[in-house]
């Protein structure tokens, strides 16, 4: 009989529940509330929210990420309408064409700089897309924050970015699965990173940093905003005994379990690839500013290395590995690995 590898750096989707956010449910469990969001601890999430990202956000918590995804961009678009992004966004590789599905828009992926989304990119797909009769409106600009490639756009690049697209029409969407890391990495606040920096919907992701499985759509607009209530329920999102969603919420905001959980899952990155940068063979191939890390490997060295701890494999015909780092991952654990993965290089 055979095991499996272990799951130390396949995903920080692959990591535990946090155990703060296991007490917090708990606590929620303890007695009945009123059903479907109305209850006191979502309202307290709710303020907790306010609290980062501004009093005049709106929040709707739901349980993925992809019908965080479609939600926020439901808001904002219609059938008839492009949304740009990324052609490495998770949006437009790895959510089974949700969006497109779910609303019947069209996703246009934008040729990417190390996972970024530049001006000049954006400004040619919106030349191309012109024709009112035959390609579909141009409507949103869909960035990721960290990037697929683990990549951080800075506030200047956020900034210019969302200038852009409001001159052209367009609203933004911010595809923040691990916006925790993000922000940890930048040090920069939450608000600073979404509205501030002019963007007018969030996709906030929790599920990646420790909680259980609670994600959040984030409205700045009152009128979009008003929308959202019947998208969740048309979109089966919303949670009849909404406390446990919420619950998860109230734990990761309380004493910034949310930032701690970020740091630490960054700085196992980075030790992880001070490692595998000292090891002849191994080669970092884009810089590791979240808590993810990419290395090109002998072609030999993959199913050695898989066997070692489960990974993705990016890119076949390069031999590139992404390795995740998580809130729980310890230093004794990344050193295992990279100690095992010099023997191979010996």
């Amino acid at each position: 009989m055979t095991t499996s590898p272990p799951f130390l750096l396949a995903s920080d989707n692959a990591s535990g529940v946090h155990p703060a956010v296991l007490r917090r449910l708990q606590a929620v469990n303890a007695a009945h509330a009123p059903g479907y969001g109305s209850d006191e601890h979502t309202r307290q999430a709710e303020q907790a929210f306010q609290a980062h990202f501004g009093d005049d956000a709106s929040i709707f918590m739901v349980a993925t990420g992809t019908a965080c995804n479609v939600l926020a961009l439901q808001a904002v678009t219609q059938s008839i309408d492009a949304v740009f992004c990324s052609d490495i966004a998770h949006l437009f590789v790895d959510e089974c064409s949700a969006p497109e599905h779910a609303i019947g828009c069209k996703l246009i992926g934008l040729p990417a700089l190390e996972g970024k989304v530049t001006p000049d990119a954006l400004e040619r797909a919106l030349a191309f897309q012109q024709d009112p009769y035959h390609r579909n409106r141009a409507k949103v600009l869909s960035l990721s924050q960290g990037t697929e490639y683990g990549t951080l756009y800075s506030l200047d690049e956020l900034r210019a970015l969302t200038r852009l697209a409001h001159d052209r029409g367009l609203k933004v969407h911010l595809d923040g699965a691990r916006l925790a890391n993000a922000a940890a990495a930048l040090g920069a606040p939450l608000r600073a990173l979404t509205r501030d920096a002019g963007i007018d919907v969030v996709s906030f992701g929790g599920t990646k940093n420790g909680l259980m499985m609670a994600e959040a759509v984030i409205v700045f607009d009152a009128e979009l905003a008003g929308r959202m209530p019947a998208l969740r329920k048309q979109g089966m999102q919303l949670a009849s005994k909404h406390r446990f969603l919420a619950a998860q919420y109230l734990a990761y905001f309380e004493d910034d379990l949310w930032l701690r959980n970020a740091r630490h899952a960054n700085r196992m990155a980075a030790r992880l690839a001070a490692r595998l940068a000292a090891i002849p063979g191994m080669e970092l191939s884009a810089p590791t500013q979240i808590n993810m890390v990419f290395a090109r490997v002998p072609p030999d060295w993959v199913a050695p290395l898989q066997r070692l701890s489960r990974c993705n494999l990016w890119l076949p015909d390069t031999s590139e590995l992404r390795f995740v780092t998580s809130f729980d991952t310890t230093e004794a654990s990344i050193d295992a690995f990279a100690d095992a993965a010099g023997a191979l290089a010996a």
